[in-house]
C-alpha cells in the first residue's frame, strides 16, 4: 500500500519528526518510479509532489476496505519484510519493518563533501545493497541521532545521500530543500547508515565521519591580470575561532587580504580556506587571472602556438577552452556536456558530433570561434574549402596553400587563392595589453581537399 513519509518513518526514527512530502519541479525525476528507476518504490500525486513509498503491509482483514485510499492491494504470498498497520478511526499506525531475515550488518565507508550542489553535507556510501531499490534510508550518529531521507532530494544513485542543514537552502536545479530536521547535524558524527529494501534492513557500518559545522560567509578574490601581480582577497562571516589555512596552488601566496602570485597563466583558480581545528568546514572561492593576448594560431587543420608565444601558452588556452562556435552555434567545451571540438594537441575534429549532429556540416566552409576562461579576446578563424580548377590546381603546384587564423576572413574570388598572413609579433601569453593576431583564411587546391569531411 502507499504509506505517507510521515507514517513510514515514524516508528523508525521513533516519532522524533515527521518527514514530508517532496516537491520537485523536474518531471523526468519525479515521475521515474518504476522497479529499478531514479525514485523506485515512490508514490506521487501526479503534479511534481513525491508522496511517500508503496511497502508490503500487514493488516487485519476488517481494515482492509478502510485502506482504498492508500490504493491497498493483496498480495498472493508474505513477503520478506513488511511492516504492521492498524486503523483507530482514521489514525493510521506504521510499524518498523519487520525484517523476517534478521537485519543485515556490513562495514563499508562513506567520504563526507561540504561542497555538494544538492544541500549542505553529501555522503558517498560504500557497502551498501546495490542491485535493489531502495525504500528509506537513515542516518545514524555517535551521540544518537536518526536523519530519515526522502527520495530525490536526499537519496540519489549509487549511494549517494545528501541534505540542506540551513546554510544551502537550494539545490541546482532549483527545488527549495528542507532543514529544519537536518540543522542540528551539524558537528554530529556519523557512524551508520540504515537501508530500507524488500529485503528488511541493511545497515552499514562507516566508522566515524565529521560532519564539520557550516556558516553562511564568503570567500572572493578579484580579477586580475595573469603573469606576476597580486590580487585582494576578502573573507566575511566566518567565525571568531576559526582557524584560517589559506591556499591558492604552487606559485601563490596568501594572506587574509590578498593573494599573490608569479608566472601564473591564464585560467580560473581556487582559493580554499580550511579550519585548523577541525571544527568548520572549509570554504572556498573561485578567481580569474586574464589577459587580452592570445597565444595561439590556426595553421593547416591544427591550434598551435602564436609567434612569440610557448608551447605552453598554447596547451594553457586549449586547457582552458570554455566554448567553440562553428557557423553560429556554440558548443561548450567542458563539463557534462561538453563537445570534443578541439583535442588537447589543438587538433580540430572535422567529425565532432553534438549527441548525433554533426558539428560541421560537411560544406567545408567554416567560421569557427573559440573562447577560453582568463582570456579577455576570443579568437576566430574560418576554413574554406573550393572547388579545385585547373587555375587554382596549378598555382597549388608552385605555391602552398597558406592557412591563417584571424578574428577577420578575406574571401576567395573565383579559382584562386587568397591569404593575409598573420601578425608575427604577438607577445607572450600572460602580458597584459598584448596584440592579438589578425588574418584571412582560405584554403585552396589540394589543401581544401585534406580539410573536407572524409565523405566528401
Amino acid at each position: 500500500m502507499n504509506i505517507p513519509y510521515a507514517d513510514f518513518y515514524a516508528a523508525e526514527i521513533e516519532n522524533a519528526y515527521e518527514v514530508d512530502a517532496v516537491s520537485s519541479a523536474t518531471q523526468s525525476k519525479w515521475s521515474m518510479n518504476e522497479p529499478g528507476k531514479l525514485v523506485a518504490g515512490t508514490y506521487n500525486d501526479g503534479n511534481g509532489t513525491i508522496l511517500g513509498v508503496t511497502y508490503p503491509v500487514e493488516v487485519s482483514a476488517a481494515d482492509t476496505e478502510k485502506l482504498a485510499k492508500y490504493d491497498f492491494k493483496p498480495l498472493d504470498s508474505k513477503p520478506a519484510a513488511y511492516k504492521e498497520v492498524t486503523l483507530d478511526g482514521d489514525t493510521l499506525t506504521v510499524s518498523k519493518v519487520i525484517d523476517t531475515n534478521g537485519e543485515q550488518t556490513v562495514d563499508g565507508s562513506a567520504e563526507v563533501s561540504t561542497t555538494t550542489r544538492y544541500g549542505d553535507y553529501q555522503l558517498n556510501v560504500t557497502g551498501y545493497p546495490e542491485e535493489t531499490d531502495l525504500y528509506g534510508v537513515i542516518v545514524n550518529t555517535s551521540s544518537g541521532e536518526k536523519y530519515a531521507l526522502s527520495h530525490l532530494e536526499n537519496i540519489w544513485r549509487a549511494g549517494q545521500i545528501s541534505w540542506s542543514a540551513g546554510i544551502s537552502t537550494t539545490e541546482v536545479h532549483g527545488n527549495t530543500l528542507r532543514y529544519d530536521n537536518y540543522a542540528s547535524s551539524m558537528g554530529k558524527t556519523v557512524t551508520s547508515v540504515t537501508f530500507i529494501t524488500l529485503d528488511g534492513y541493511t545497515t552499514v557500518n562507516v566508522g566515524e565521519k565529521y560532519l564539520p559545522v557550516k556558516f553562511a560567509g564568503e570567500v572572493k578574490a578579484e580579477v586580475a591580470s595573469a603573469g606576476t601581480g597580486k590580487t585582494s582577497l576578502t573573507l566575511t562571516g566566518f567565525p571568531e575561532d576559526y582557524r584560517k589555512n589559506i591556499t591558492v596552488g604552487e606559485g601563490f601566496t596568501a594572506s587574509e587580504s590578498e593573494i599573490s602570485y608569479t608566472g601564473a597563466q591564464p585560467g580560473k583558480y581556487t582559493v580554499s580556506v580550511t579550519d585548523d581545528s577541525g571544527k568548520y568546514a572549509p570554504m572556498s572561492g573561485e578567481f580569474t587571472l586574464a589577459t587580452d593576448s592570445v597565444p595561439i594560431k590556426y595553421d593547416n587543420g591544427k591550434i598551435v602556438r602564436a609567434d612569440g608565444a610557448t608551447d605552453e601558452d598554447a596547451a594553457n588556452f586549449i586547457k582552458n577552452l570554455a566554448s567553440v562556435d562553428v557557423n553560429g552555434t556554440a558548443y561548450s567545451a567542458y563539463g557534462r556536456r561538453a563537445v570534443k571540438i578541439i583535442g588537447e594537441d589543438g587538433t580540430v575534429d572535422l567529425e565532432a558530433k553534438s549527441g548525433e549532429n554533426n558539428v560541421f556540416d560537411g560544406s567545408g566552409n567554416y567560421t569557427v570561434t573559440l573562447t577560453a576562461t582568463g582570456y579577455t579576446s576570443p579568437y576566430a578563424f574560418e576554413i574554406k574549402a573550393e572547388a579545385p580548377t585547373e587555375a587554382a590546381t596549378a598555382a597549388s603546384t608552385t605555391a602552398a596553400a597558406t592557412t591563417s587564423a584571424t578574428r577577420s576572413s578575406t574571401a576567395a574570388a573565383g579559382g584562386s587563392s587568397s591569404t593575409t598572413a598573420a601578425k608575427t609579433d604577438s607577445p607572450k601569453t600572460g602580458v597584459p595589453g598584448a596584440a592579438v593576431p589578425a588574418a584571412g583564411l582560405v584554403l585552396a587546391g589540394t589543401a581544401a581537399f585534406a580539410l573536407r569531411r572524409k565523405k566528401d
